[in-house]
């Protein structure tokens, strides 16, 4: 499926801009309301537990493709297979705290990147394996509201949610 690059509005790119910001305050809250039930899972589902460390895993490759994205010229993104990722990297034993710190650093300087970004720079894109361009506002929208979805993920696995 190709994305369509479209110019993302100062109004929409404030809104984006707060939204990814407090994703994961949103996680955080999530982990703690599943409490002792982070090894539950949703009908077919991951648990709560691969939600986070998938979470983590997810959120560091997105910090390195803000960055490739502003500091190279027309990079290839490179998708990666997120079920070999679960399954290799032990997504169902692993304590989730480190996880959960992967996610807040990842975040908070990649909201640091996104502050102080010139239009010049909102405009650069590159290309993705899976989706073909794939620009530094399209990465905010779909970074904006990821950490949000899968904070309900990790709701929903916990059980918290009908």
């Amino acid at each position: 499926m190709q994305l369509e690059l479209l110019p993302v509005t100062p109004a929409e790119r404030s809104g984006l801009l707060d939204r990814y910001v407090s994703g994961y305050a949103a996680v955080a809250a999530a982990v703690a309301e599943a409490g002792d039930r982070l090894d539950t899972a949703a009908a077919g589902g991951w648990t709560a537990r691969q939600v986070v460390h998938h979470l983590a895993d997810s959120e560091m490759t997105s910090a390195i493709r803000l960055r490739r994205l502003l500091a190279e010229d027309d990079p290839v993104v490179a998708a990666y297979d997120e079920e070999r990722f679960a399954e290799v990297l032990r997504y169902d034993t692993r304590p989730v705290e480190a996880s959960l710190r992967a996610v807040e650093a990842a975040r908070e300087t990649s909201a640091q990147l996104l502050a102080l970004l010139t239009d010049e720079e909102w405009a650069r894109s590159g290309t993705h394996t899976e989706t073909g361009p794939y620009g530094v506002e399209d990465w905010l929208r779909t970074y904006a509201a990821h950490a949000h979805d899968h904070a309900a993920q990790i709701r929903a696995a916990a059980g918290l949610t009908s």
